[in-house]
């Protein structure tokens, strides 16, 4: 699985520029205000047939001037331990300064490559001016301009060289991929000890390419799957220890790594922003989910209606995509550990599932004809035959129309919605294509 491009640099050098330009995206908001924005920081970027993902690590800083300098400090450190190569851009406009050599610093200790970038060198003048950054030790200085994008195909090129060649996982195809995330002390590390027991001579573990994914085999009580494992295998730096960026860095790769998610969110803490951190993650890569509400033991009061108040919190958190399952369960007393087993099992065979041309045309189209799109400048959509369309890595469904350009977001919500409803693609991302008949 892919590799992962970190991006650091101290505030306005345009790393989010940088950002936008490598993942063809204007995501990321820019703005001088420092610190802007959170969510958008995770993309992928394709050059040249080979794909990677590119996180910015900026949207992360804290805006206030006694931490600020420690935050940036901290992010680099993460960056260098969980990404495969760092891209440190400073900003030919302003010169060398106090900040860059304190980060230089960090990034010369790394055995990992580091690609320095000038930004803002707009113009031939500008590259001489790029000399003063030998200083740091870090090799050439390569100038670019994230704004006009003039450097970025070779900076990319670079880019690829520097990566290693995926040597693909050793993981056998075709058997299911599950990994635990969410954020620290959720309880992941407990819930994988809860399904691999003390007995682990039962497991085989492979080494992934991606720093330390670790597949375990499970092979116990007719299961056959890989557990991906990242949780506590690096030794956790005492500065990281309650860093957001930390534990979505980390789940970058699990998550990347993997067919169905299982997302724990501690019962005693509810959703909090970092739960929909990862849950972002899980949608912008398409996978499969299993959300578990762990430690539900330590809860006081578990009837029906605090089980139902808690469900509805979450799906409401994660509206649009409502339909996948929540267990309830604790990885301390093994209550309901099976249950997120045999749940996974089901989403990861939900997402193979196929429906018939025929059969799906006379579900949908009676449908349809009674809630058609809505009207645009009085002009009438109409939707004759839809089909799924065949080896796709998720149920994506095509439904022709006269004029697909009007068919917006909240129709498509609406066909989607009447899939799940006749057909069991719980826990599984659908894709629907509106095109022209």
């Amino acid at each position: 699985m892919g590799n992962l491009v970190a991006i650091v640099g101290r505030p306005n050098v345009g790393k989010s520029t940088l950002f936008n330009r490598l993942t063809n995206s204007r995501k990321a908001i820019v703005s001088s205000e420092a610190g802007t924005t959170r969510d958008r920081q995770y993309g992928k970027c394709e050059w040249n047939g080979r794909e990677f993902s590119v996180v910015d690590t900026g949207g992360w800083v804290v805006k206030s001037d006694d931490i600020f300098e420690e935050e940036i400090r901290k992010q680099v450190i993460v960056a260098t331990e969980e990404a495969d190569l760092v891209l440190f851009l400073v900003d030919v406009m302003t010169g060398l300064t106090d900040w860059d050599e304190d980060v230089a610093m960090i990034l010369r200790r790394t055995k990992l490559p580091v690609i320095l970038v000038a930004n803002k060198a707009d113009n031939y003048d500008q590259y001489s001016d790029a000399a003063e950054f030998y200083k740091l030790g870090l090799g050439d200085p390569h100038c670019i301009s994230s704004a006009t994008g003039s450097g970025t195909g070779d900076l990319l090129d670079l880019i690829l060289e520097n990566l290693k060649g995926d040597d693909s996982d050793q993981a056998e195809e075709g058997i299911p991929r599950f990994a635990v995330v969410g954020r620290p002390n959720a309880g992941k590390s407990s819930l994988i000890n809860a399904f691999i027991g003390e007995d682990r001579n039962i497991v085989t573990e492979i080494a992934g390419t991606t720093r330390d994914s670790i597949y375990t085999r499970y092979t116990k009580f007719g299961f056959d799957f890989y557990l991906v494992d990242t949780a506590g295998i690096r030794r956790k730096n005492k500065v990281t220890e309650d860093l957001e960026f930390y534990s979505v860095m980390r789940s970058i790769r699990s998550i990347e790594n993997s067919d169905v998610c299982i997302l724990m969110i501690d019962a005693t803490r509810g959703i909090e922003s970092q739960d929909m951190n990862i849950f972002q993650l899980i949608q912008k890569n398409n996978k499969s989910l299993v959300v578990v509400v762990n430690k539900w033991d330590l809860v006081e009061d578990k009837d029906q209606k605090a089980i139902d108040t808690f469900e509805n919190a979450i799906r409401k958190r994660m509206a649009p995509f409502t339909d996948f399952p929540i267990i309830f369960a604790s990885a301390v007393t093994k209550q309901r550990i099976f249950r997120v087993l045999e749940t996974a099992k089901q989403v990861y065979l939900n997402r193979k599932a196929k429906v018939g041309t025929s059969k799906l045309n006379e579900v949908m189209l009676p449908l349809i004809e009674a809630y058609p799109p809505p009207s645009i400048k009085g002009k009438y959509i109409k939707i004759k035959y839809c089909m799924q369309l065949p080896n796709t890595q998720i149920p994506s469904f095509v439904f022709y129309a006269n004029l697909p350009q009007y068919v917006k977001e909240p129709y498509k919500r609406f066909l989607e919605n009447k899939i799940r409803e006749n057909w069991n693609m719980t826990g599984c991302p659908i894709n629907v294509f509106i095109r022209q008949k």
